[in-house]
């Protein structure tokens, strides 16, 4: 359904907002949603940032555990990420809980309906203008004085309920579409992680004789290859420094987990930076190059790994990652592969060890056996995955631009609607309607 503008407008007053409705009112925002502040320490129902998911509100599951004191909510409060508030943090909560973090606990005057006014706060302008207000380098937050005395669109509270309707149900439709796709994503990785490891463990010819390796997470390997540890196939094996130096504005990047992206490895604009003279001290243990093989080896993101790539430029790396030299030209490749595959990643974390995260120890890492075929077996190898991985690669791209084309045409939606930019009062007859004709 097509929706037009609203007959008339008028000028809200505020350069942001623009042209608005004719009979809407434009208010600050603590005129219609009041910041609570009761602490509490009770733990029936925490909530955390971790928790929220950005621009949608939905609330996520998660096996955190929250100390200290949170501020205390009611079904139909909203809680609103103060800190990064470009993350668009926006929960309606639906019952009685705990905030605990960094949160601006809001309430709706009797006036404001709490589902609009939510959809308002994720406004993309509303977010815009809060993250531009910001304070601190590191930890931005926008503070209740700016936010509160932030425009606030008002229309009366039978449209407010048909303008929520009208977007729980159009996105409802969206995050469907974005569910499928996020689905058809992790069915696409699960078989390029399979393809992956049956290459990796048995080879290309099906009719090749094959042996047992040994190896519980291996199996059976054609006979012609070796089975090693991975001690024995590197030069270098090692994890990053357990003491970071400290940080400078300009000198040498310092890098870690987070600098592994989508199996690339790079540099980021507000990578650690440590001086040079620290740079070659820590040089002293092992200097990284070029085609070195990285594996997160703490933390959630355990298993995660790339390449480094040529002209990088002088780095270094934390704990969070260790680093592999291989003694072949064709090893960096393969052990690359043999360290994507589904097989070794499920071996990590049958291995895992727990102390404040979840890590795996180096030496226990170093004495995993791995296969290893002759070296002109090895290219064919990598090139067969290279051709078919790029083929599932770009199915996932697709469906990751189809999924932020949605995002977009969510986020769009929203905007337009709390604006007044489309007129969706025709939506409640069009429920009323379809209704009646369910009912006869």
């Amino acid at each position: 359904m097509r929706y037009k503008p609203y007959p008339t407008y008028k000028d809200s007053g505020v350069e942001w907002l623009g042209e608005v409705p004719e009979h809407w009112d434009v208010r600050r925002l603590k005129h219609c949603l009041n910041l609570m502040t009761d602490k509490t320490s009770r733990r029936g129902h925490p909530v955390a940032l971790e928790n929220i998911e950005g621009w949608s509100g939905r609330f996520i599951e998660t096996a955190s555990e929250f100390e200290g004191e949170g501020v205390a909510f009611v079904p139909g409060d909203i809680l609103f990420g103060k800190l990064r508030p470009y993350l668009a943090k926006a929960y309606l909560a639906q019952a009685n809980g705990e905030a605990v973090g960094d949160f601006h606990v809001l309430r709706p005057e009797k006036s404001t309906a709490g589902r609009f006014a939510q959809y308002q706060i994720l406004n993309r302008d509303f977010i815009a203008i809060a993250d531009s207000s910001t304070f601190g380098a590191k930890m931005p937050r926008v503070g209740w004085e700016f936010m509160g005395n932030m425009a606030f669109l008002v229309p009366s509270p039978a449209e407010q309920t048909t303008i929520a309707a009208f977007l729980d149900h159009e996105t409802a439709k969206l995050d469907t579409l974005i569910a499928k796709q996020e689905r058809l994503i992790e069915l696409l990785q699960e078989k390029r992680q399979a393809l992956i490891s049956h290459a990796v463990t048995k080879g290309l010819n099906p009719d090749a004789p094959m042996k047992d390796s040994g190896v519980e997470w291996l199996g059976e390997v054609p006979a012609h290859w070796d089975v090693m540890a991975i001690k024995h196939v590197c030069t270098l094996l090692k994890d990053g420094t357990h003491l970071p130096p400290q940080r400078v504005d300009d000198g040498v990047p310092l890098l870690s987990v987070r600098n592994i992206q989508d199996g690339v490895f790079s540099l980021l604009d507000d990578d650690s930076m440590i001086s040079h003279e620290d740079f070659l001290e820590l040089c002293r243990s092992f200097v990284p190059q070029p085609n070195d093989v990285l594996l997160a080896i703490v933390g959630a993101t355990l298993g995660k790994t790339a390449v480094v790539p040529p002209r990088l430029g002088q780095f270094h790396i934390q704990r969070s990652l260790a680093i592999f030299r291989p003694n072949h030209l064709e090893h960096f490749k393969f052990l690359h592969r043999v360290f994507e595959s589904g097989s070794f990643q499920q071996l990590l974390w049958e291995n895992v060890g727990f102390s404040a995260q979840p890590g795996i120890y180096l030496g226990a890492l170093a004495n995993f056996r791995i296969p290893v075929p002759p070296v002109d077996e090895q290219g064919r190898l990598i090139n067969y995955l290279d051709y078919e991985t790029f083929k599932l690669d770009c199915l996932i791209e697709k469906s990751c631009q189809c999924i932020e084309l949605m995002r977009g045409h969510r986020t769009a939606l929203v905007s337009s609607a709390v604006t007044g930019k489309i007129d969706v009062r025709e939506f409640a007859n069009i429920k009323a309607e379809e209704s009646e004709l369910q009912t006869t």
